[in-house]
């Protein structure tokens, strides 16, 4: 029982893990990356659509994404969507595509992103801890002797130091990329 418990949680763990992966990506860092685009809804026939099934979106150069329509009746409500999404970047439309540049990043901005990615990861941090008292909480409740539910508390603290550890590396590898010009 008390393995369920913390293959659990160790579950839980990777999950926040990935789930402020995710996050970082939305996070630019003056390359062109066609995830920022992913939170981008036009509205298609009346019903909010996810951009990638209304379009092809490349990056033919390391600053600028290309959204190009299946549809080119839909090319102004992408061209909307991605306005009033605020990303910061202003559509640019041929009537056959939409080309986004992504632009050069000054270091303020760069550190307002470190800003975010650090929340972000304070973010994930708040979580392990919340999967850490779960998990002791549930171990309490097996009514095992004392020095066995210590050792079992002992191995979940030992699983969220590695997991914080990986997101100090992770935000370390993140903060980087956001500061190199």
């Amino acid at each position: 029982m008390i393995d369920e418990i913390f293959k659990e949680a160790e579950n839980k763990m990777i999950k926040a893990i990935e789930v402020m992966e995710n996050r970082f990506l939305n996070v630019r860092a003056g390359r062109a990356n066609p995830r920022i685009l992913d939170k981008v809804m036009p509205e298609y026939y009346g019903v909010p659509t996810p951009l990638i099934q209304l379009a092809t979106i490349s990056v033919p150069e390391a600053r600028k994404i290309v959204v190009k329509p299946f549809d080119r009746n839909s090319i102004g409500a992408i061209e909307k969507a991605i306005f009033e999404a605020d990303l910061g970047l202003t559509p640019n439309n041929n009537g056959e595509t939409i080309t986004l540049i992504i632009p050069e990043l000054t270091e303020e901005r760069r550190k307002e992103y470190v800003k975010e990615v650090k929340a972000l990861s304070e973010e994930a941090k708040i979580a392990l801890r919340n999967i850490r008292q779960d998990a002791n909480n549930d171990i309490k409740k097996l009514e095992v002797p004392e020095d066995e539910e210590k050792r079992a508390q002992d191995r979940v603290q030992d699983l969220i130091l590695k997991y914080n550890k990986q997101i100090d590396e992770k935000l370390k590898k993140k903060e980087e990329e956001l500061m190199s010009i």
